[in-house]
């Protein structure tokens, strides 16, 4: 049985208004997938093909038009969002913005707790040290304000706070395509680190596609709200099958790429 099923899946805005009437604009359309647990899968595809839109739909951010999301074969009802956050959790892409300026690591961890938990200050502050341990950073970091810390500092912050209710899904919505080459490696490593040490399955939202590349177990491409293209990275990144995949591969690779892109990969793995 699959941890996530999205079935037909649909969300319609309402679009500028005309002299004839008003417009409706179809973000999202008839998508279904599965997820499986401690699996990853990636969406790509050219801005504004809808990637955003379906995975604020999965987080309970939007509500959908219509189909239907399960979560370990039941329904998630978009007016639970309590049990939904238990389960599923968010790291957003611009961790500048993700967070309240005025509070401390401390009260930012917490919160999430707060709300789910039941558990005594004592019980939550050692949560919040294990966690930060788990994304390699101290136990006085939990005083410090997070205006005051640097860009890739709030996006460990970001994937502690998505982590620390011990979710079964993670949603990193393109959340590593700001941050330089270095620090991008370096948690793009924590993000294996924590599924192997958690189970937890992904969902990664991104255009960097060496980086889908190494983390991905399915792609899923989108365009125009759809779902046009389906399969391994080593398949789509190969020999894929529409146009606009190829365009994404060939932009950020310069080419397609052949077997020997998996045998280097294998023998740095």
């Amino acid at each position: 049985m699959p941890l996530l099923q999205v079935i037909d899946l649909c969300k319609t805005f309402d679009g500028p208004v005309h002299w004839f009437g008003s417009s409706k604009f179809n973000a999202v359309e008839s998508v279904s997938f599965n997820l499986e647990r401690k699996q990853t899968l990636a969406i790509i595809g050219k801005n504004g093909s809808g990637k955003s839109t379906l995975v604020k739909m999965i987080a309970g951010m939007i509500k959908p038009t219509s189909g239907e999301i399960k979560f370990n074969n039941e329904p998630l009802d978009f007016e639970n969002p309590h049990y939904r956050t238990q389960h599923i959790r968010m790291v957003f892409q611009d961790a500048n913005s993700a967070f309240n300026p005025r509070q401390n690591i401390g009260q930012i961890l917490d919160s999430p707790l707060r709300l789910a938990t039941d558990w005594d200050e004592e019980k939550r502050n050692q949560k919040i040290f294990e966690t930060l341990s788990m994304v390699g950073l101290y136990p006085d970091y939990t005083n410090l304000k997070i205006k005051n810390l640097s860009v890739s500092q709030k996006q460990r912050i970001a994937i502690a706070r998505a982590i620390i209710l011990e979710p079964e899904i993670i949603i990193v919505d393109d959340a590593l395509s700001s941050l330089d080459a270095s620090v991008r490696v370096q948690l793009l490593n924590l993000s294996v680190d924590i599924q192997a040490r958690l189970g937890v399955a992904y969902i990664y939202v991104g255009q960097d596609l060496g980086v889908i590349k190494h983390l991905a177990d399915n792609v899923l491409v989108m365009d125009e709200g759809k779902i046009i293209e389906y399969g391994s990275p080593k398949d789509l990144f190969c020999a894929p099958q529409t146009t606009v995949t190829k365009r994404l591969v060939e932009s950020h690779f310069g080419r397609l790429l052949d077997e020997s892109a998996w045998i280097r990969q294998e023998r740095e793995d």
